[in-house]
């Protein structure tokens, strides 16, 4: 039987065992999924931290879900390119940043759930619904700022129901 795994990427400015991934991990976990969250500090280029995801993807057995925040919700869009991957959810994600719109990435995915909050002061809302139309993703907008700390209980029913639909080959 194939281990449904959840790798988490996260933002810029977080860490890997931040508030949001600690939370996500134990909704996965009960739901049976694997869950795996890579290291990302002291690594400021976007495009390091999508070498380093693909190739961590590269060698597991099967299709990943892909979970991002803020610059972790870019790189995860971004492996796409690179790995085969059974869905994406994407929290903040940071895409047609100034200086960056050239590497927003086109994600070859079959399950795309973005989550932003309307009142964040780092990405604005309006990239994600760019985003979002432009991909087909489905798309959540929910009161909060960058960080959605205040509205943790929303992401994560947000996260649980888009888990419920994976399946992983």
């Amino acid at each position: 039987m194939q281990r449904k795994l959840v790798c988490f990427s996260h933002g810029q400015e977080s860490g890997p065992q931040g508030t949001k991934i600690c939370a996500m991990t134990e909704v996965a976990e009960r739901m049976g999924f694997a869950t795996e969250s890579l290291d990302y500090r002291g690594m400021d280029d976007p495009s390091e931290r999508v070498r380093k995801l693909v190739g961590h993807c590269g060698g597991l057995a099967g299709q990943p879900v892909l979970v991002g925040s803020s610059m972790g919700g870019h790189v995860a869009a971004a492996a796409t390119a690179g790995v085969s991957v059974a869905g994406l959810f994407l929290i903040a994600p940071a895409f047609y940043m100034p200086g960056y719109e050239a590497l927003t990435p086109h994600p070859a995915c079959p399950r795309i759930v973005v989550v932003h909050g309307w009142g964040d002061e780092v990405v604005p809302v309006d990239n994600s619904i760019r985003w979002a139309r432009e991909h087909g993703a489905d798309l959540h907008l929910i009161p909060g700022d960058h960080r959605l700390s205040h509205e943790l209980d929303a992401v994560l029913r947000l996260f649980a129901g888009f888990l419920s639909t994976m399946t992983v080959a």
